[in-house]
C-alpha cells in the first residue's frame, strides 16, 4: 500500500527503531509511545485490520502472539511487573494505522478502563 506508514518502514522506505525481525513479523519501537516501553507487532504482510484476517493467515497470527513473547524474553524487565497487549480496530476503537498491528505496552501500571 502506497501510503500504509507500516509499509514503507517494511519497504525501509522509512525510518524506525526495529526491535526484532523474522520472515512474517516486524517489532519496532513506537514512535509515539504511550507507556515507558511501548513496541509495535506489525506483520509484514498487509492485512488493514482484524476484520480482514483470513484463515490462510492463522500462521501469520500466532506468529505476532509469539514475537510478543520473543520481545519479552528479549527485554527481559519488560514481564517482571507485567504489560499490556493490545489491537486497535476501527476508528472508534482507536486504529490509526490502516495496518494491523499489536501494541506491546510496558513500563508503568495499566489502568482499566483504558481512554
Amino acid at each position: 500500500m502506497d501510503d500504509c506508514i507500516f509499509c514503507k518502514i517494511l519497504s525501509n522506505l522509512s525510518p524506525a527503531d526495529k526491535i526484532l525481525e523474522s520472515d512474517r513479523v516486524l517489532v519496532i519501537e513506537d514512535k509515539y509511545p504511550q507507556a515507558p516501553k511501548h513496541y509495535l507487532v506489525i506483520p509484514k504482510k498487509h492485512i488493514s485490520d482484524m476484520l480482514s484476517v483470513g484463515e490462510e493467515d492463522r500462521q501469520l497470527v500466532w506468529e505476532m502472539f509469539n514475537a510478543v513473547r520473543e520481545v519479552v524474553r528479549k527485554k527481559k524487565s519488560l514481564g517482571e511487573q507485567g504489560f499490556r497487549t493490545v489491537i486497535n480496530n476501527g476508528v472508534y476503537g482507536g486504529q490509526t494505522v490502516d495496518h494491523l498491528h499489536m501494541h506491546i505496552l510496558c513500563g508503568r501500571p495499566m489502568s482499566w478502563p483504558p481512554g
